[in-house]
């Protein structure tokens, strides 16, 4: 006997906090889901769960900043020979790219993002988070401040572009992701190419 906790397993990590939580989301909703509810699926206690995530709307998002400091990285380490569109539609294609294991968790994911009136305040703090980044890397690129219009621009419609893909990827179960982003960025990058 170790003196440990009898029953299940507790979380030994935020992505492993991250399932369990996206599950007991979708089979109660995500309002009626407290962060106790939370860690107790998970196996730990409230104070174990603040460890990872200040709130129940931050564990919906998962890694994401990591992912978009990964993003602002490869945007800085991009040759200067590669015009500034395509740059910014690898780096999103490469930002949404996830592995064939976590579809369906992506999936879940994403529908309570853009599903859930809740998260839509917490949402627009991220997209925020995501626009600097496309911004800085177009003001960097053409000399111009990151808050001009041009910058602003590109981050604002890149966004809207990348939020309609995934529109159309929740509407089409077994979609792949990937593709319908690609095409839903060609439809805008040939019409920014020419001007930038």
């Amino acid at each position: 006997m170790t003196g440990g906790r009898a029953g299940r397993r507790p979380v030994t990590s935020a992505a492993e906090l991250e399932r369990h939580a996206l599950l007991i989301f979708e089979e109660r909703g995500f309002e009626a889901t407290t962060v106790d509810d939370v860690a107790a699926a998970a196996g730990i206690g409230r104070r174990t769960f603040f460890r990872y995530y200040a709130s129940k709307n931050d564990v919906v998002w998962g890694e994401f900043d990591a992912h978009l400091e990964t993003m602002r990285a490869a945007l800085a380490a991009t040759s200067p020979d590669v015009p500034v569109i395509t740059a910014l539609r690898r780096a999103i294609l490469d930002f949404n790219t996830y592995p064939v294991a976590e579809t369906d968790s992506h999936r879940r994911r994403m529908a309570l993002i853009l599903r859930t009136p809740a998260l839509q305040a917490h949402s627009t703090l991220r997209y925020a988070r995501w626009r600097a980044v496309v911004a800085e890397f177009v003001a960097a690129r053409t000399g111009r401040d990151e808050g001009a219009l041009e910058p602003q621009a590109v981050a604002w419609a890149f966004l809207g572009v990348a939020v309609a893909g995934y529109e159309e990827w929740l509407a089409h179960a077994g979609a792949e992701l990937i593709p319908i982003l690609d095409r839903a960025l060609g439809l805008l990058v040939d019409g920014l190419d020419r001007s930038l």
